[in-house]
């Protein structure tokens, strides 16, 4: 299941689990639509594995398998 991570690793924008604008890696690595798609150009700066659309987990799922409020970012800058 989805750890359904709460922020961007690279700005630390909030990304509340019903995001559309949310993307990842097959790592769960996480980071917001305006990273992804710019600084990073779709690329994950952890593992080079593409970044695509983080799924949505419906409200009744979500009650009982909660999202992550574990925030991450990176302890090097994304350029």
């Amino acid at each position: 299941m989805l750890k359904l991570k709460p922020n961007c690793e690279c700005c630390d924008r909030d990304l509340p689990p019903e995001s559309a604008k949310a993307r990842i890696c097959t790592f769960e690595c996480t980071f917001c639509e305006t990273c992804a798609d710019g600084v990073l150009g779709g690329i994950c700066p952890n593992c080079s594995g593409n970044l695509v659309a983080r799924p949505i987990r419906p409200a009744v799922a979500l009650a009982k398998y909660p999202a992550s409020v574990e925030r991450v970012q990176r302890a090097t800058p994304c350029t």
